[in-house]
């Protein structure tokens, strides 16, 4: 898989910008085949960074509902990247 397939978007949130700024650690969503070691090679390959650490969530979708009916939500796999302490994203 190419790294831009592997790497869908940036997560951006108030907790993502958080901990960007206090430990180091960018989230991402990922290819939901996608695996610690291709998520690794990837974001040092987009980035130009070393990756000290990868964790993965794989999120399953909710139950929404309205007054049409219930759907469920998308599920989501998501990569949390810890980086050398030398190194940084500027994602914004």
């Amino acid at each position: 898989m190419l790294s831009t397939e592997v790497i869908r978007r940036p997560l951006v949130t108030e907790k993502s910008t958080w901990e960007a700024s206090t430990h180091n650690r960018y989230a991402f969503e990922v290819d939901s085949r996608a695996t610690k070691p291709v998520v690794r090679a990837a974001i040092e390959d987009l980035y130009d960074v070393r990756v000290a650490d990868v964790a993965i969530q794989n999120r399953k979708g909710q139950m929404r509902r309205n007054k049409f009916g219930r759907w469920q939500t998308r599920s989501v796999k998501r990569a949390i990247v810890k980086l050398h302490p030398e190194d940084r994203i500027e994602l914004i």
